[in-house]
């Protein structure tokens, strides 16, 4: 969460091809004939270990005819860590749609050193077709161990850490139809028309060091008695109190702010934040889980806005939260991601008076300042409770307030990695309510629910909690860290 304008948004395009530059292609061994193709490589994570894998590509068609791309097929090859390591592969963005791309595990017949496995990519009849000269553009594709543990990918025989602009890639392999038509594989092996199915497609058997099978769920029903309760911290939650941004310079994040007490029929936790009118008096409030735990899935959370102070006068640029994010490790690092619902009553950030913003976060850089996000907005009173929903698959970010779509993101914004859960609410700036009466502000937050890798919609929601309420079942966390 960071104060600015959020209506500012440059294009992704630009954010993500910044710095790849345009060097000379190095023709490689290729025989163009009338129908033939050539893959294109760079990566977006040149470390020799990593998180996962990021081979980016381009197929060009190099021939003198169209070529329908549902014939296309190309590999990237790699050692696996180990013989029973198992993989996942996902597509952060494509120009021709993360839809119209699969990933598929397999196993080579004649393994060398540098590698016994391969990633096989192909493209359904929705990817079209390429022209003789044209390219796919980007394929912003990822694979990562199935227990999210670093792989090591300096001894794969298609890495190449160097290569961060894209170039012709010959340690790869293309074939059109059944033709092997670009590429050398590792040890002369000759790609099949079929790939090899290994342990690495089926959905495995969780083991401890899995990342927890889909439908792992995280439900509080907020029953504490403070935020010092004992309970909280067992139950994986922090209340802040560091100081910092966002927010007024100066400003303390207040434990003490946090409280909960019984509204209908039901503990709520409340979210106090206030002022007098100076950096000195004034006091966020925001509690996250320790643990950044959470990507895919559903997470929904009923909350209370709030349009007027409980007490002294109104207009402060007060933001009210309900996110997930996980850190950002380097100015426009792509690895970032955070996924808002903001609430401005009073307007900020330009905004005159209420609206309510739903924002994806691909990355940032805080000086000076750049963003690559995508964001929904309504310029309308949300005071009162609502039921927000957000939803992540491999395709898209969806948001749902009171169980009606609210916007829906490209899949270019796709978390690269977990997240923490997080409520706040924080003061802007004081220019609203440049008074020094004492004023303060509440948000309040009924639940909270997290389910792994399944996307529920508002009616599932619904019935999720009203099975934990009607069971007496308050708290439950099955969502592994990792």
């Amino acid at each position: 969460m960071r104060t600015h304008n959020r209506r500012t948004a440059l294009a992704l395009a630009t954010a993500l091809t910044a710095g790849l530059g345009s060097a000379a292609l190095t023709a490689l061994p290729a025989t163009a004939a009338d129908d033939s193709v050539k893959v294109q490589y760079r990566t977006s994570a040149a470390g020799a270990t990593a998180d996962q894998a990021e081979p980016w590509f381009k197929v060009v068609n190099n021939g003198s005819a169209a070529v329908s791309l549902n014939q296309v097929k190309f590999r990237y090859y790699f050692k696996a860590d180990g013989p029973d390591t198992q993989y996942r592969y996902a597509c952060s963005w494509a120009v021709r749609g993360c839809a119209n791309i699969t990933g598929t595990f397999g196993t080579l017949a004649g393994p060398t050193a540098t590698a016994d496995r391969y990633l096989e990519i192909a493209f359904t009849a929705g990817a079209g077709t390429l022209a003789p000269g044209a390219d796919t553009g980007d394929m912003q594709l990822r694979f990562h161990r199935a227990d999210w543990q670093p792989l090591r990918q300096s001894d794969d025989y298609s890495f190449d850490g160097s290569r961060t602009a894209y170039g012709d890639w010959d340690k790869m392999t293309a074939q059109l139809g059944t033709a092997t038509v670009w590429g050398t594989a590792p040890g002369g092996n000759t790609p099949d028309p079929t790939p090899t199915p290994t342990p690495t497609d089926p959905t495995p058997t969780p083991t401890p060091t899995d990342p927890g099978p889909a439908g792992a769920t995280l439900f509080d029903d907020f029953t504490y008695t403070s935020s010092t309760d004992p309970a909280m911290a067992a139950h994986g939650w922090s209340v802040r109190s560091n100081p910092g941004g966002p927010g007024v310079p100066g400003a303390a994040w207040s434990p003490e702010n946090v409280t909960f007490a019984a509204e209908g029929g039901n503990s709520i936790m409340n979210l106090e934040t206030s002022t007098a009118g100076t950096g000195e008096s004034t006091k966020h409030t925001e509690v996250l889980t320790r643990a950044a735990k959470f990507k895919n899935g559903t997470y929904a959370a009923r909350v209370k806005f709030s349009d007027a102070p409980k007490y002294g006068p109104d207009g402060d640029h007060l933001v009210q939260t309900f996110f997930t994010i996980n850190d950002l490790k380097a100015p426009m690092a792509d690895d970032y991601a955070e996924y808002d619902f903001e609430y401005l009553p009073n307007g900020g950030w330009g905004e005159p008076s209420n609206i309510l913003y739903t924002t994806s976060w691909e990355t940032y850089r805080p000086d000076p300042w750049e963003a690559v996000n995508q964001h929904t907005e309504s310029r309308i009173s949300y005071a009162g409770w609502h039921d927000l929903v957000l939803t992540i698959d491999d395709n898209a970010i969806t948001y749902y307030v009171d169980g009606q779509v609210f916007g829906t993101h490209d899949a270019r914004y796709l978390p690269e990695r977990p997240m923490s859960i997080n409520f706040n609410q924080w003061l802007i700036d004081l220019n609203g309510q440049p008074g020094s009466s004492p004023r303060a502000y509440d948000q309040k937050v009924d639940y909270v629910l997290h389910v792994k890798d399944q996307v529920l919609s508002p009616a599932q929601v619904a019935a999720r909690v009203g099975a934990y309420r009607t069971a007496g079942t308050a708290f439950v966390d099955e969502v592994p860290n990792g």
